[in-house]
C-alpha cells in the first residue's frame, strides 16, 4: 500500500541547475513580463479613455488584454522569484490557487476568442443588423457567461486534480502547478473524474474551432465579393489578428497538454509549456495593434494629450 501522507507543498521544476542560468532565465521571463504587462495596460487603457473605441469589438478587446494580463501574471512572477531564490517549493494551497486561476482564465479566453469570431461575423455578413444584434447588453452577457465557464472549469480541475492522493516525489515536472505534471506524480494509477474533465474541456475547445471555422470561413467568402479594394483590406485587417491568436493559442494549448509524458525532465518540455501560457497574452497586443488603424490613432491622440498638458505640444506638432 502507498505511504499517503498529507501534502503541504510541492516542489517545481527550473530551467537550470547553475545559478547564471538561473538569473538569465529570470532577466529573459522578467523582459517578456514587462512587454506583456505594459502591451495590455495600454490596450486596457486605451480603450477606457477613447470614447470612439467603446464598441462590442473594442469591449471583446478590453476584456481578452485584462484575461491576459491575469494569465501572464499567474505563473510569470513566482517562476523569477523561484529563479533568483533557487527555491522552487510552493504552498500546496498556492499550487491550487494557480492551477483553478490558470483553467479559469486559459477557459475564459476561449470561449471570448469565439465570442468575437462571431461579433466580427455579424459585423461582416449582417451589417445593417449589427446594433441591433450587438447591443450592450448581449455584449456584457456574453462576457458575463465567458467568466462562468472559466470558473466553472477552474473548480472542475483544481476539485478533481487536488483530491488525487499524493506520495513520494512532490516534485512538478513543469514550471507551474498544471494539470498533466500532478498527475505524473499522483499515487493513484486511475483519476477518471480528471480525464472526464480533459474530454470536457477538449470537446469545449472543439466546438470553439468548429465554429470559429465556420464563422472565418462565412467572412471570407463575404469580404471578397466586396469591390472596394480598401473596404477588403479594412475587413481583413480585424479578422486576421484575431484568427492568428486564436490558432496559435489553441494550438499550442492542444500540443501541451497532448504530448505524452517526458521519461526524464527536459527543458524543451517546459519551453513547450511556455508557448502557450506565456508567448499568447505577450504577443496579443502587439498582433492587434500592429494592424489597427484606430488604436493607433488612440495612441497618437493619447501621446499628444500627454503633451500638451506638460505645454510640450507646440514643439511636436506645429
Amino acid at each position: 500500500m502507498a505511504n499517503l501522507t498529507v501534502v503541504t507543498g510541492f516542489l517545481l521544476m527550473g530551467f537550470s541547475n547553475t545559478w547564471e542560468l538561473q538569473v538569465l532565465h529570470a532577466i529573459l521571463f522578467l523582459l517578456i513580463y514587462l512587454v506583456a504587462l505594459m502591451g495590455n495596460l495600454l490596450i486596457f487603457t486605451l480603450i477606457s479613455l477613447d470614447g470612439k473605441l467603446h464598441t462590442p469589438m473594442y469591449f471583446f478587446l478590453k476584456n481578452l488584454s485584462f484575461l491576459d494580463l491575469c494569465l501572464v501574471s499567474i505563473t510569470v512572477p513566482k517562476s523569477i522569484a523561484n529563479s533568483l531564490s533557487n527555491s522552487y517549493s510552493i504552498t500546496f494551497w498556492e499550487c491550487v490557487s494557480q492551477l483553478f486561476l490558470m483553467m479559469l482564465f486559459a477557459a475564459s479566453e476561449l470561449f471570448l476568442l469565439t465570442v468575437m469570431s462571431y461579433d466580427r461575423y455579424v459585423a461582416i455578413c449582417q451589417p445593417l443588423h449589427y446594433e441591433v444584434i450587438m447591443n450592450s447588453e448581449t455584449c456584457v452577457k456574453m462576457v458575463t457567461t465567458s467568466w462562468l465557464t472559466g470558473d466553472f472549469f477552474g473548480v472542475l480541475y483544481a476539485v478533481s486534480t487536488f483530491t488525487l492522493p499524493f506520495c513520494g516525489s512532490k516534485k512538478i515536472h513543469q514550471f507551474f502547478c498544471d494539470v498533466p505534471a500532478l498527475l505524473r506524480i499522483s499515487c493513484s494509477d486511475s483519476h477518471l473524474t480528471v480525464d472526464v474533465i480533459m474530454v470536457l474541456a477538449f470537446s469545449l475547445g472543439i466546438f470553439c474551432s468548429i465554429y470559429i471555422t465556420i464563422s472565418y470561413s462565412h467572412i471570407i467568402s463575404t469580404v471578397l465579393k466586396i469591390p472596394v479594394k480598401e473596404s477588403r483590406s479594412k475587413a481583413f485587417s480585424t479578422c486576421l489578428p484575431h484568427l492568428i491568436v486564436f490558432t496559435f493559442f489553441i494550438t499550442t494549448g492542444v500540443v501541451a497538454y497532448l504530448m505524452p509524458p517526458q521519461e526524464s525532465d527536459t527543458v524543451l518540455h517546459l519551453l513547450l509549456s511556455m508557448f502557450y501560457t506565456v508567448v499568447p497574452p505577450t504577443l496579443n497586443p502587439v498582433i492587434y495593434s500592429l494592424r489597427n488603424k484606430d488604436m493607433k490613432t488612440s495612441l497618437r491622440k493619447l501621446i499628444a494629450w500627454k503633451y500638451f498638458s506638460k505645454g510640450l505640444i507646440p514643439k511636436f506638432f506645429p
